[in-house]
């Protein structure tokens, strides 16, 4: 596995535990998640039940959240258009450090290997270590090499052939979570202007995730991060003043937006697989990413499962044969669904950041005179996911 990020430790729980020996590669020096939040919707939840991971999951996210008011707003605080409860009752909202946390605890002492440069070598298993946690280098053999290094990942190259560059959507997010709680009034979801939004949604403990988006270069620089953020949405409604006050400073991170610049032709060549965003990165608008890694990493193990019985029992052939027929169904099963969430999620950011006025305003009218049950339907539609049958 390449890779320590929600994908590439979820994958590595579940082939652990269906009997795999697994090592994952880490080129950080450690595996960090902090400071920002991640929305879990019915599909994420679904694989994590496929995993393994519910119970664990559950203890720290709250089921209440389905209670708050949610769907986009104006600056001022005015509904646009209210999302049915019932569409988003299965969503949950986790602290990303809680889940990293949860997915390191259930692997086995020493899976991870932080600082470690990886380069592959074969599609046909061969995986090179290039510089150890302790610098040391050396080769390793592995059966099947996971490639879920992220938006920039090197391991994409080995599938595609080429590489495949990132794509800047025209807008960048400031992502923060609060060091105290503070009271919602019972609403959460987006409230939105012409080129910025910002996003609210409550964890578990009473504090608050969230998270503002403005149209801007990929390079723009500021002094203060935080300071931008209080400025740039300075006479929006209540409460969003105070959740960026009740943020340290230095807990307020900027990241530029950005997916794939085309669509891969495929996700596996050899025993090389993609997850994740190595396989799909996309934009956050639909919250899809995390759930989309999750539904990789569940699918894989499931499909994968037979293939180490038939390892375990001593048959090379059928280990070989049945590897590759997983690999080609999870090709087939992943990568139709999650390019197109990808272009789903794109078009969406592309609505909501629009930065004519008058366009804005037209985008309200439309949205607000959409019918609730059309709402649903979209959201139920990106949300149902069950784990393949073998």
């Amino acid at each position: 596995m390449i890779g320590a990020g929600i994908g590439g430790l979820s994958a590595a729980v579940g082939l652990q535990r269906a009997g795999a020996d697994v090592t994952v590669f880490e080129r950080a020096p450690e595996v960090r998640a902090g400071g920002s939040g991640l929305s879990i919707f019915a599909n994420g939840l679904a694989a994590l039940e496929t995993l393994g991971l519910s119970e664990a999951f559950a203890a720290v996210t709250d089921a209440g959240v389905d209670v708050f008011a949610a769907g986009q707003r104006r600056a001022d605080g005015r509904w646009i258009a209210q999302v049915p409860n019932e569409s988003v009752g299965a969503l949950r909202i986790v602290d990303r450090a809680d889940l990293h946390r949860i997915l390191l605890d259930a692997l086995a002492p020493a899976t991870v290997r932080t600082g470690s440069e990886v380069a592959v070598t074969s599609t046909g298993g061969k995986l090179r270590v290039e510089a150890g946690s302790a610098g040391s280098a050396g080769s390793e053999s592995f059966d099947l090499i996971i490639g879920a290094d992220g938006l920039h990942s090197r391991t994409r190259t080995v599938v595609d052939g080429e590489t495949v560059a990132p794509r800047y959507s025209g807008y960048s997010a400031w992502r923060g979570i609060t060091s105290v709680p503070v009271d919602l009034s019972g609403e959460a979801g987006e409230s939105v202007r012409h080129g910025r939004r910002f996003g609210i949604a409550p964890l578990a403990d009473g504090r608050v995730y969230w998270f503002a988006v403005a149209n801007m270069p990929q390079n723009a620089v500021f002094t203060d991060e935080k300071a931008t953020v209080e400025q740039m949405f300075s006479g929006w409604h209540s409460p969003i003043a105070d959740l960026i006050a009740a943020t340290p400073a230095e807990e307020v991170r900027r990241t530029a937006i950005s997916d794939l610049s085309r669509r891969l032709a495929r996700f596996h060549r050899g025993r090389v697989v993609l997850i994740g965003d190595a396989a799909h990165a996309m934009t956050p608008n639909l919250g899809q990413g995390g759930g989309q890694a999750l539904e990789d990493a569940a699918t894989l193990t499931v499909l994968l499962t037979p293939v180490l019985a038939h390892r375990e029992a001593g048959n090379a052939a059928e280990s070989s044969a049945a590897l590759e027929s997983a690999l080609r169904r999870h090709d087939a099963l992943r990568r139709p669904r999650t390019q197109s969430i990808a272009q789903k999620s794109r078009l969406m950011g592309q609505v909501f950041q629009l930065e004519s006025p008058l366009l804005a305003g037209l985008r309200n009218a439309v949205f607000s005179a959409v019918p609730s049950r059309l709402i649903a339907a979209q959201a139920a539609s990106v949300q149902k996911w069950s784990p393949p049958t073998v």
